[in-house]
């Protein structure tokens, strides 16, 4: 069966065994992946090309719903790659799974250079490709464990993972350490920023706490989603986290005494009020306690963790059970799809066309969204009925091939 190649430069297919007979063709469950990840990349392009949210009315709404959340869909769907990578059903074994294992190592190099190098085009976009690298390792450990104890380590890791990150940002606010680590991090001087601590705490995607979303996806790659019972109990239990995230938060919020004024005094947001659920709360001048109640997309918080999380799952979800039940659907998304099955090169394009047409600012309109959207569109759908993997898959396809060797 022929393989199409992710953001990761993973496979989107993979045999699935179900445990019942389904009626869904196997074609269909890899459409629906494609379709989520194609999505995924249009919520990225929105939230760097589109207007800013505070345009409001409808357009600004739809423009605050992808901020963080398609990051978060990203993330989630690298954790299903890198088991798709490892195997799935069923971990490979033996000489295979050393080679799995060593595909994803060069895998994970490879995305650390091109983001590195998109850092240093200097645009205003927090590009994500270095944190998912270092991703890729620390959950590569996980690779043999089955669905429960996924899911398991996933909720522990968001509950744990974004308090230990405030430790660490208070002990840095706080402490002269990390200012002798960045004097000594090459990476910083290159890239002129905090270098491997903006990737691991300060940046916005901290390795310690987008680590709970790729957990995530290995949990549900284990799933038999051929099982109609199992994509609709997916798309329940995101639904479920989001309103456990977002709601809790905006509990949290009402019921902690001079939460809101508290968070109005440490951020240089316009909207403290929005805190539950919107970027337009700002980012945090200084390490503070209240700032763990907020669910803001990148606030880094277990409450964002939660929403986000479910509003990546209840997307994958809705992508599968719709490719099954409108046979019309794949037809008429193949944009899209095409997006997701070539969504490292079509990543890349994004970032390269904002710094070759608008330097290091953002365009911040709608034409511009829509210009590039349509133009990756047209090149995707081309290139994929002629290729099967893009061209920056086919370079990390040609990287890998040494894991061959392994014995």
């Amino acid at each position: 069966m022929p393989h199409n190649f992710s953001l990761a430069g993973g496979a989107t297919t993979a045999p699935i065994r179900p445990s019942r007979p389904s009626a869904a063709p196997a074609t269909g469950r890899l459409i629906g992946v494609d379709l989520a990840r194609g999505l995924a990349v249009l919520g990225m392009y929105a939230a760097h090309l589109g207007p800013d949210p505070s345009v409001g009315g409808w357009l600004g709404f739809l423009m605050e719903t992808a901020y963080g959340r398609a990051s978060a869909l990203f993330a989630l769907l690298a954790g299903f790659s890198l088991i798709l990578l490892t195997g799935r059903p069923y971990p490979r074994t033996g000489r295979a799974g050393r080679q799995a294992m060593g595909r994803v190592v060069i895998r994970a190099a490879v995305l650390f250079a091109m983001g590195i190098a998109l850092i240093l085009l200097n645009t205003e976009i927090d590009v994500i490709l270095a944190c998912y690298a270092l991703l890729f390792l620390l959950a590569l450990p996980l690779h043999r464990l089955r669905a429960a104890s996924l899911a398991a380590i996933a909720a522990a890791s968001t509950l744990v993972l974004p308090q230990l990150l405030y430790v660490v940002n208070l002990s840095i606010d706080n402490g002269s350490w990390a200012d002798a680590v960045i004097a000594r991090d090459p990476l910083a001087g290159i890239t002129d920023s905090d270098g491997v601590l903006d990737i691991l705490f300060t940046g916005a995607y901290p390795v310690l706490t987008w680590l709970p979303f790729v957990i995530a996806g290995m949990a549900v790659a284990r799933l038999d989603l051929a099982n109609a019972a199992i994509r609709v109990r997916l798309a329940l239990t995101g639904c479920a986290l989001a309103v456990l995230g977002y709601g809790g938060s905006w509990l949290a919020l009402h019921l902690v005494p001079n939460a809101y004024a508290a968070i109005a005094a440490g951020t240089d947001g316009p909207s403290p009020s929005s805190a539950w659920w919107s970027e337009q709360v700002g980012e945090p001048t200084d390490t503070f306690r209240e700032w763990l109640l907020v669910a803001a997309p990148h606030s880094q918080t277990t409450p964002s963790i939660l929403g986000n999380a479910g509003v990546a799952l209840a997307v994958l979800a809705g992508c599968l059970i719709a490719v099954d039940r409108l046979p019309r659907l794949p037809r008429l998304a193949t944009p899209v799809t095409a997006i997701g099955m070539m969504s490292l090169t079509s990543y890349v394009l994004h970032v390269v066309a904002i710094w070759a047409l608008w330097g290091e600012g953002l365009p911040g309109s709608l034409p511009a969204l829509i210009g590039i959207s349509v133009a990756v569109m047209l090149l995707a759908v081309g290139w994929t009925r002629l290729f099967r993997r893009g061209p920056l898959e086919y370079v990390v396809y040609t990287a890998v091939k040494p894991a061959r060797l392994i014995k």
